[in-house]
């Protein structure tokens, strides 16, 4: 099969298509043609030597697929060969063939290409445990997303809505601002000339917002305190300004305040398989009936890998970018 590998750790050029044996589907897995890749920053870490694979995970970068079943691993149930489909991978994704534990796989939800499915496992997996799960964000409470524009940004403040609470975002620009409003925010603050703390505090009343979802990290995290009304929760998921950060113990004390943090992709199948489930039952009827939809800025070949990463990484990208490894495939919504 095709895939495109890491040469060695560097700059996007180190992405190169070679051939691999097409996997095998292990006990409790599905081997999947793979339609279509999403392109996430896990990918650009990896690919730089500083996030990578867990053991035993395909060493091949993309952590989400979209294609059909083309064989089930012994004890699999549930699924048919040339079944729609997609999944969360721990690797392996920049390829014409992955295999993936059936518990994280999900059916392509009705109306669906594989092109835009392929852009949903990544971020709605992460969106939903950590906002909805570390966050327990609730209906009529505030949600605060930082990098509003982004994958996870458009699927954070989509879901947030959707579940009845108020969304402001962050965003770099006016176009991405814009694209955060469309969406459902109420308030899309300009980071790059606006104080967000200072915005949120203005637009609640001095009350705060109930939750915070942060990619950014470190540079962010007193802003973040301020910007937290009491009992808020700051969930943080990425470290884009640093892993180091000052922390007034005395805020969280006095408001009753609680700050996690989380990562994915090393998380046992076991734990993304319950993740899946709730999705499945909560979220998938929302993405069948159009209520909520993956945001995709372009669609590349598989052999353009570099220049996807290019794009996500000069952080003017606006949703997802996916990587098209079956162009006959990428774009049907029908049942084969």
């Amino acid at each position: 099969m095709r895939a495109v590998e890491i040469r060695e750790p560097g700059p996007p050029e180190v992405l190169v298509v070679t051939e691999r044996p097409v996997p095998v589907a292990g006990p409790g897995e599905i081997l999947i043609r793979v339609a279509a890749a999403g392109v996430n920053r896990p990918d650009c870490l990896q690919r730089r030597g500083i996030y990578p694979a867990p053991p035993g995970a395909s060493d091949l970068p993309g952590l989400e697929v979209a294609g059909h079943v083309a064989a089930l691993g012994a004890g699999v149930t549930g699924w048919q060969p040339g079944e729609r489909i997609c999944a969360l991978l721990a690797g392996g994704g920049y390829a014409e063939f992955c295999a993936a534990p059936a518990v994280q796989c999900l059916p392509v939800p009705a109306g669906l290409s594989l092109t835009a499915a392929a852009a949903v496992p990544e971020t709605f997996f992460t969106v939903w445990t950590n906002v909805f799960e570390r966050g327990a964000l609730s209906a009529g409470e505030t949600l605060l997303v930082h990098g509003g524009a982004s994958g996870i940004g458009t699927t954070a403040i989509q879901l947030g809505r959707a579940f009845g609470a108020e969304v402001l975002a962050t965003a770099g620009s006016a176009t991405k601002a814009a694209l955060c409003r469309q969406l459902g925010a109420v308030r899309a603050i300009d980071y790059r000339s606006e104080d967000f703390a200072s915005a949120v505090r203005a637009h609640t009343g001095g009350r705060g917002v109930d939750v915070i979802l942060d990619i950014v990290g470190g540079s962010y995290l007193e802003a973040n305190i301020a910007a937290l009304a009491p009992g808020g929760r700051l969930v943080v998921i990425g470290l884009l300004g640093g892993a180091r950060g000052q922390l007034d113990l005395g805020r969280l004390l006095t408001r009753q305040l609680t700050v996690t943090a989380s990562t994915l992709r090393p998380r046992s199948p076991a734990e993304k398989g319950r993740i899946a489930s709730a999705l499945r039952e909560r979220v998938w009827p929302l993405l069948a009936t159009g209520r909520v939809a993956p945001v995709i800025q372009a669609t590349l070949p598989l052999a353009e890998a570099a220049t996807a990463h290019r794009i996500l990484e000069s952080n003017e990208a606006m949703g997802k970018l996916v990587l098209v490894v079956d162009p006959a495939a990428a774009g049907r919504q029908d049942a084969r």
